[in-house]
């Protein structure tokens, strides 16, 4: 064999299989505050830098699959709000550990978690956009963004990550997250999915994507909450018809005044429920609801909401009849956005995951930037003004499955912030045809929900008993679910 050969094999072969560096070692997590046991797997943690000039940097978390980590998944995980931080995902649904409040004056405990998602999968924690939990820029102008930005500075991250990471980019990969990431997921797909096609460096197994009680689209999720109230016993049938008849259908977007009155009688009869699960009690007093637009805790695109049509579009064009049914936004009255946050509305509570992650020696531990240099960490911000710029998510979805990614969209059943009404009828709406006709999906030998495949590798399915966030309500069965589906096996 030749020289001139073994020259040209060799440059032939980098430009096939570009050399990256490994995993940064600088990035492993050795130690982590609160916790004493011995971690399954390996954890990495830092900052990707997508812009170098404004100095935009965001935080991920890496969680090393517990099983065989060259093969199986790796999963991105993204918490909504808009504004809200995906540690949300790592500390209350399915990260590695579970936290306990300790002694006053010290740190949660930590336990692993026996249903982590890291079971089964490599999984990403990212704070996106800018400016969310420990991400931040230096560039103030980057904390006014929206959907189209937030997906493509997300999918800067990625291939940088990658790059980080290249023994990773064989494996399978997917898009995960809840609530308003319903907007985040297939916006993000889009994006890779278009790199790979222009051949973008490094080329991304992507393979599909979930989507759990997500924010779709403006008609079907405005249009989701009577019905869902109708069916879960909250309203009575008289009422149901009074507010059918008079709203012809569209509670999104009342027509007249009578239509108003009858969605304000379905308010009373629901306003003291817990929005996030109607079967769990409220932590704090139902009046909460109704935070003035002046209560600095809240995200500033929660409190503009109806001033004007920029930061995340006037309610009725966004959710329409969201939270409360009766509440004018012109009145200063915030309606509830998924996932807002646990300590600005009610009957929720982010005290856990605050304290830890605002202690210096876990924000150094996890390679983090302290208080000091980028602020107190805050499950869900009012540093970024957000634009709901992307539209309906159902054209994506449609491209999306056309192409032949596979599609999970769940929904935990007992929901009333993203019913799952909503997201049924508009799985319902892409007209696929059903191949695999509604029924029950079973853990341990009990009905867990209930499930109904379409062409294309789309797939609708429902958890019993669960609520908005269905990993931290039902964590037995979400990871049930998760695994099958990621393995390509029935659920």
């Amino acid at each position: 064999m030749s020289a001139e050969f073994l020259i040209s094999f060799f440059f032939v072969f980098l430009f096939l299989f570009p050399i990256y560096e490994a995993a940064p070692e600088s990035a492993l997590v050795t130690q982590i505050p609160g916790f004493n046991g011995t971690l399954p797997s390996k954890h990495y943690a830092g900052y990707v830098t997508i812009d170098e000039s404004h100095g935009k940097n965001l935080y991920y978390y890496f969680v090393v699959s517990e099983g065989n980590l060259s093969k199986d998944p790796v999963v991105l995980w993204l918490n909504g709000g808009p504004g809200c931080s995906s540690f949300d995902g790592f500390v209350y649904e399915h990260g590695p550990f579970n936290f306990q409040v300790g002694e006053p004056g010290s740190l949660p405990q930590l336990h692993l978690n026996p249903y982590s998602w890291s079971k089964v999968s490599n999984i990403i924690y990212l704070d996106s956009p800018a400016g969310v939990g420990l991400s931040y820029s230096n560039f103030i102008d980057d904390y006014n963004t929206g959907d189209l930005k937030t997906a493509s500075d997300s999918h800067t991250f990625l291939l940088k990550w990658f790059e980080q990471y290249p023994e990773f980019l064989a494996n399978p990969f997917f898009i995960a997250g809840e609530s308003y990431a319903g907007v985040y997921v297939p916006t993000l797909a889009s994006e890779v999915v278009k790199g790979i096609e222009a051949g973008l460096k490094p080329i991304l197994n992507f393979k599909g994507y979930i989507v759990g009680n997500g924010v779709t689209d403006t008609v079907f999720d405005g249009n989701a909450l009577v019905p869902f109230a109708h069916g879960m016993g909250l309203i009575s049938d008289d009422l149901f018809q009074e507010v059918t008849a008079a709203c012809q259908g569209s509670y999104w977007n009342p027509a007249d005044e009578r239509c108003q009155n009858k969605l304000n009688k379905v308010d009373d009869d629901i306003g003291s429920l817990n929005i996030y699960d109607i079967l769990e009690p409220c932590y704090h007093s139902p009046e909460i609801r109704g935070i003035a637009s002046s209560d600095s805790r809240l995200p500033s695109s929660f409190r503009q909401l109806g001033e004007t049509e920029r930061p995340l579009a006037v309610r009725k064009r966004m959710f329409g009849r969201a939270w409360p049914l009766r509440a004018p936004v012109r009145e200063g009255i915030v309606p509830t956005w998924p996932q807002l946050g646990r300590s600005s509305v009610p009957c929720t509570d982010d005290h856990v995951a605050t304290l830890w992650l605002n202690d210096d020696t876990v924000r150094t531990a996890i390679h983090a930037q302290q208080k000091n240099v980028i602020g107190s960490w805050e499950l869900c911000t009012d540093n970024i003004v957000f634009h709901h710029d992307a539209g309906s998510m159902i054209k994506y979805h449609k491209n999306l499955t056309a192409k032949g990614y596979r599609a999970l969209v769940f929904s935990g059943d007992h929901d009333m912030c993203v019913p799952y009404t909503g997201s049924e009828a508009w799985t319902r709406s892409m007209g696929y045809q059903i191949i695999d006709e509604w029924r029950p999906w079973y853990f341990n030998g009990q009905v867990s929900g209930y499930t109904q495949g379409y062409e294309h590798n789309l797939t609708f399915l429902t958890i019993k008993g669960a609520g908005h966030t269905v990993p931290e309500y039902k964590p037995r069965e979400a990871l049930t679910f998760y695994s099958r589906w990621l393995a390509g096996r029935t659920i």
